[in-house]
């Protein structure tokens, strides 16, 4: 009897110890999400000229002088690249801040290297005219991306593709990068999923965390023809909420040591896709992140044009028909002091995260003193839809009505956007 009474005691406990033992792990594995080593802080950039990937192969009487005429020849081919005038040594040695050892082999009498050269921009500047001095992008967010072995990763370890990138001096470019470090909590925030949501609320409060205005998605997929062997890298340059494509290339490694060579090649050439978007026109903030201040599109505009015409129109005939019917009805006086009502036509902006709220927000609008007929003209589930309301009324008084229906409501230029 006692040994049937110990029996269930000890199971019991040992369940306990089970259970304590797994909200440990637990505790531990949720830990993991945001501890450790996996954040790479980006390098401080400075407004310098840089020149990467020159390649230089001299030979000297010594190491040491092989080394000097190394980075002298480097220097002048630099120099050659950003297409400057003809200058001595001496003041390309004046104008020149660092050079960058990317790889370099030093033999007895020989030196072998790639290196990247930085120019100070306000003496180069000089000498290389208006086109050291160009306009900037609005903050970007950058979240690169990597392929590897079948699994997408951004920050959750760290990987050479997110170096590359911290690594890079971006101060030349015309593209304003906002680099997370990767460290803390920016691992859950900023995942491979995040790049396929639509909803502009959220990516607001995404960009807002790292003051950026639109994001920028630079994608590789790493793939290895056999083990030690060569690497194929597969680049994709994607922007904004709507992950909209820019541009693609492929470079390729010769082994695994060679990978971070390919990288630094490809964040120069995907810098490059970048510019050329922004000189195009497409690398402007989406507008629809900004509910502060919303803009229309001008095919929308002018479908309200039409639909405030038709509205008239049928206004006017209603009135005719009214008129008609009413016969010897005395028609009620008008005054100075009783004004016509007067019906316009306005956009009102709202998330629609699923389906019953784009029918939820249109019954509350409905439901609104003063709203005379409300219908969506946009859906975008999962981001922000847009709705044409007829109001008996100012835009003010709309969204006082519909701050009374509960909504937090912001006004644009006759338009609104309301959230609750």
């Amino acid at each position: 009897m006692r040994d049937g009474i110990f029996r269930p005691t000890l199971r019991n406990g040992l369940m306990a110890l089970a259970v304590l033992v797994l909200a440990i792990l637990a505790g531990r594995a949720l830990l993991a999400q945001v501890e450790g080593e996996r954040g790479i802080s980006a390098i401080a950039s400075s407004s310098d000229i840089e020149v990467g990937g020159i390649q230089v192969d001299v030979r000297g009487d010594n190491a040491q002088d092989a080394q000097r005429k190394g980075w002298s020849e480097a220097q002048r081919l630099a120099w050659k690249k950003l297409g400057g005038p003809q200058v001595s040594d001496a003041e390309l040695d004046s104008m020149v801040t660092a050079v960058v050892i990317q790889q370099e082999r030093i033999g007895p009498r020989r030196y072998i290297a790639t290196l990247g050269v930085i120019f100070d921009r306000g003496r180069a500047g000089q000498m290389l005219g208006s086109g050291a001095q160009r306009e900037r992008s609005a903050p970007m967010l950058l979240v690169p991306v990597t392929f590897e072995g079948g699994t997408a990763r951004v920050y959750e370890m760290v990987n050479p593709w997110q170096r590359a990138w911290a690594e890079y001096q971006a101060g030349g470019s015309r593209i304003d990068y906002v680099r997370p470090s990767g460290a803390n909590g920016d691992s859950l925030l900023i995942t491979y999923g995040q790049t396929s949501r639509r909803s502009r609320i959220w990516w607001r409060n995404v960009l807002d965390q790292f003051g950026a205005s639109d994001v920028l998605i630079p994608i590789v997929h790493l793939e290895r023809q056999w083990p030690g062997g060569p690497v194929e890298g597969r680049f994709t340059a994607r922007y904004g909420p709507d992950n909209t494509y820019l541009g693609s290339f492929t470079l390729r490694a010769q082994n695994d040591a060679d990978i971070p060579r390919m990288l630094g090649q490809a964040v120069e050439r995907m810098d490059n896709v970048f510019e050329r978007a922004l000189a195009e026109g497409k690398l402007r903030p989406d507008p629809t992140l900004n509910l502060g201040s919303p803009t229309l599109d001008p095919a929308l505009q002018r479908l309200l044009e039409i639909g405030r015409a038709a509205e008239a129109s049928e206004r006017a005939r209603s009135d005719a028909a009214s008129g008609d019917a009413a016969g010897e009805a005395v028609p009620a006086p008008e005054g100075p002091g009783t004004p016509a009502a007067v019906v316009s036509s306005y956009v009102v902006q709202f998330a629609s995260p699923d389906g019953s709220s784009v029918d939820a927000t249109l019954a509350a609008v409905r439901a609104a003193p003063g709203v005379r007929g409300a219908a969506t003209s946009s859906i975008a589930i999962g981001g922000t839809s847009v709705m044409r309301v007829s109001y008996g009324g100012t835009i003010e008084q709309l969204a006082a009505a519909l701050r009374g229906r509960g909504f937090t409501a912001t006004q644009g230029n006759n338009a609104l956007a309301i959230s609750r």
